[in-house]
């Protein structure tokens, strides 16, 4: 099939890029000039693993291709995604300013009919608003048809949830669109769900809250377990052998962050207050989640003392391992409330330092995890990244003024942390 993306964001580079590797001829388009230069000769702008190699195989291959004309990308295109941002504005309520100026710059381009396809996480009604907008600038009497194909994809593994996701959503208007999308989707072999426009619209958000809402709810119970001398990770434990419930998003940490589930609760209860229904639920789930890192410091006080002229050692940055995306990273959070105290800040991260010195360039940027380490008071576990776990630790005590450890992600035993001498401290423990 010909294919146009628009958007090379993290979403539309890895979907169109998928598309591509399975055959189809795909083009991407964006109004960053600088970035479709730089994917032209061959440089990604975002760290996610396999995803370059596969977008050199595939442009030598002739199958993929970069623009910044949407002339270009909409014209000889059968399918024409929009992937485009939906950042949240102030009030809480997606900013869909994007998916607007791209319908009306499609409806220009049109000529035959197409299928136009909302990939960006979009509250219900937004393909009304995509037809809308298509049907009041397009030039000439062409048909077309709107559809909803949520992505579920998880940065650090998203090839392979493109390759092989959970479920397929389809929100499509009719038989003859939804055809056309099984057909896209075949070589996938994965589960398929055809719905309406609306529900597939309201599946991608209802998923992510529902997540949001697990991960909330584990940080109450550790910070119970912190009153009552008991280790939440026994009880997570305790908890996922349970079938019904499982042991995905039950870890205990410094909250949720990245680009989908604090967007994405909050549009959802936006939603929710233009229809009338009361979800107070998920703004419980969300003040959990904003008070996580005033938590962890507050901890950090009570074994510290005052945290004026402190050196703290900030090993993760990233919102989660395997990708350099700083999106609301709590790491953030936690050095901007570390540096409001006094505190001086080192940080080590193998992948996302260059996208952090953009946001936070006051602070003090580390080579490895053992220069990072090297002289500080304490030193705190933000992102878990599988090379901190594998650390020599008698080496980290060694180069430390005092050996205490804040362990925001329980990616250690704290049975060795003491025997090694550590003054460790988790999460819920």
């Amino acid at each position: 099939m010909n294919i146009c993306i628009i958007g090379t964001g993290y979403v539309g580079l890895v979907t169109g890029t998928v598309f591509a590797d399975l055959g189809n001829e795909v083009i991407c388009v964006d109004a960053d000039a600088e970035k479709i230069s730089a994917l032209q000769g061959g440089k990604v702008p975002i760290y996610e693993p396999g995803l370059e190699e596969m977008i050199h195989r595939n442009v030598a291959d002739n199958r993929l291709s970069f623009t910044t004309s949407m002339k270009k990308g909409v014209e000889p295109s059968n399918l024409i995604f929009i992937a485009v941002g939906t950042p949240t504005k102030p009030s809480g309520e997606p900013d869909l300013s994007q998916v607007k100026a791209v319908a009306r710059e499609i409806a220009e381009h049109i000529s035959a009919y197409k299928i136009i396809v909302n990939k960006s996480t979009v509250p219900v009604g937004t393909g009304d608003l995509v037809r809308q907008i298509i049907n009041r600038h397009k030039k000439s009497d062409t048909d077309f048809d709107v559809v909803s194909n949520p992505e579920f994809l998880r940065e650090g593994s998203a090839i392979a949830d493109t390759l092989a996701p959970d479920r397929i959503v389809i929100g499509a208007p009719n038989h003859k669109v939804a055809v056309k999308f099984l057909e896209l989707y075949a070589s996938l072999e994965r589960p398929m769900l055809i719905t309406d426009v609306y529900s597939a619209e309201m599946i991608k958000y209802a998923s992510n809250a529902f997540l949001a809402t697990k991960i909330s709810f584990i940080n109450v119970i550790a910070n119970l377990c912190e009153k009552a001398g008991a280790d939440v990770t026994s009880v997570i434990k305790g908890m996922g052998y349970d079938k019904r419930i499982g042991f995905q998003f039950l870890q205990a940490g410094l909250g949720y962050g990245g680009s989908c589930f604090p967007k994405d609760t909050e549009a959802l209860v936006c939603t929710a207050g233009k229809y009338g229904v009361d979800f107070k639920l998920l703004e419980g789930v969300i003040k959990i989640n904003t008070n996580r890192v005033p938590h962890f410091v507050g901890r950090m006080k009570e074994v510290l003392g005052d945290i004026q002229g402190k050196v703290i050692a900030l090993l993760g940055l990233a919102f989660k391992p395997d990708t350099d995306d700083m999106r609301e990273a709590k790491s953030i959070e936690l050095i901007e409330l570390l540096l409001q105290q006094g505190a001086e800040i080192k940080a080590y991260d193998p992948a996302a330092m260059n996208n952090s010195r953009k946001i936070l360039p006051q602070i003090t940027y580390c080579s490895s995890a053992y220069e990072a380490a090297d002289k500080t008071d304490a030193l705190v576990v933000v992102t878990e990244w599988r090379e901190f776990k594998l650390l020599n630790l008698e080496r980290i005590k060694e180069t430390m003024k005092s050996p205490v450890i804040f362990d925001g992600r329980n990616i250690y035993d704290p049975t060795v942390m003491y025997r090694q001498g550590f003054s460790y401290h988790g999460v819920g423990r």
